[in-house]
């Protein structure tokens, strides 16, 4: 085998082979037979063979080892060569062994008809003759042993955070350095990210143009790597009057306390548009200097305490979650994209409510995406509703 499969793909199929016959038990035997077919010459390494040791059937597997993998590879290669293995033998699959695949990528193979196992225990296997059925979950994250280097960036941390904002506030089309310029990154940052992004098939482009954003994905994906309460370093309030009392005090200092902007997410911020439950503490953003917190919360009538607040003032990790703020009965708060990143990687019933507000910002799209970049600048808050 390692003459012929470069030795990091001989270790994925090695060890994929052993967890299948695992999965299968002493009634299966499951072998790899890779002197077949050369890897490289036909886009699979090897010949994975399924066979009942009861009955003697067995099944051929096409495997295609893949150190990385992408929707767009699945969209793409992968799906051709699916195509062409059912064309030459209805019964012979192709199928991919990894490190780990992602859950936007096993769906997408399981879309195409493309079985799929990796290391960390994420398996599909359909197999008709003889009879075989296997889908199992392993991680939904890639465990560090398994990340492999990429220049890349992630969609994590505040720059990444400004460019996805724009992506889901603004319609295309649009140029990279366009956003360079609006979200204040430098062009061969954004460049990467975007290329990140289209192969996870979030952005498509027109050559150097991007024509199309998955606006509702893509703040889902962003969501999935952050953690609010982590990320924003909260500090727990009491607001002896009462909730509204606070809410109040915003409204009548139009959103801006001790001479910084306070904005409302979180559960308060999505009830209007969600009304999931009711409620729950009221988070408000606030400077990503913990040293104004005091001067904040005696403006608004609030009591910092260890534990059990009504109120959390949460730091803001870049200026650009206070970017595009709304207007809901004369109290501002976040802009809608950033109150579902907050509400999906919130605790208890907030990734629910943010699934609702993605309800509501599908359905009025018209009402909240700024038709080009060009209006980006307007100063006008518009009303929520």
């Amino acid at each position: 085998m390692a003459n012929l499969i470069p030795s990091p793909a001989a270790a994925v199929l090695d060890q994929g082979r052993a967890a299948l016959q695992n999965l299968l038990g002493e009634e299966w035997e499951v072998t790899v037979q890779p002197e077949e077919l050369p890897g490289g010459d036909h886009g699979w390494e090897a010949v994975l063979q399924i066979k009942s040791n009861n009955e003697g059937n067995f099944a051929q597997m096409l495997v295609d080892v893949r150190e990385r993998i992408t929707p767009k590879d699945v969209f793409g290669f992968l799906t051709s060569t699916a195509l062409l293995v059912r064309r030459v033998n209805h019964y012979t699959r192709l199928m991919v062994f990894s490190p780990w695949i992602s859950p936007k990528t096993q769906e997408a193979l399981r879309e195409q008809g493309i079985d799929y196992l990796d290391l960390t225990g994420n398996v599909s296997l359909r197999v008709s003759r003889p009879a075989v059925v296997i889908h199992t979950r392993g991680a939904d994250r890639a465990p560090a042993g398994h990340r492999t280097a990429s220049t890349k960036p992630l969609l994590t941390g505040a720059r990444a955070g400004r460019l996805i904002r724009l992506l889901a506030d603004v319609a295309p089309p649009y140029r990279t350095t366009e956003l360079a310029q609006h979200a204040g990154l430098s062009v061969p940052y954004v460049s990467r990210l975007l290329d990140a992004l289209e192969d996870q098939l979030l952005v498509g482009r027109e050559g150097k143009v991007i024509t199309s954003v998955d606006w509702q994905e893509l703040l889902r994906t962003r969501a999935s790597h952050l953690d609010l309460m982590r990320l924003t370093n909260p500090q727990g309030m009491l607001a002896p009057n009462g909730l509204q009392a606070v809410l109040d005090r915003l409204i009548k200092r139009d959103g801006v306390v001790a001479g910084q902007d306070v904005l409302v997410t979180g559960s308060y911020a999505a009830r209007p548009i969600a009304p999931v439950a009711v409620g729950g503490q009221l988070m408000l953003y606030v400077s990503p200097d913990p040293a104004a917190d005091h001067a904040i919360a005696r403006e608004l009538g609030l009591m910092p305490v260890p534990e059990g607040g009504d109120v959390l003032l949460l730091h803001a990790p870049d200026s650009s979650v206070l970017h595009r703020p709304r207007r809901y009965d004369r109290y501002r708060q976040v802009g809608p994209s950033q109150l579902v990143l907050d509400c999906l990687s919130g605790p208890g019933r907030m990734p629910a409510e943010g699934e609702k507000v993605l309800e509501f910002m599908t359905a009025e799209e018209h009402s909240w995406r700024i038709a080009d970049l060009s209006r980006l600048s307007d100063t006008e808050e518009p009303e929520l509703l």
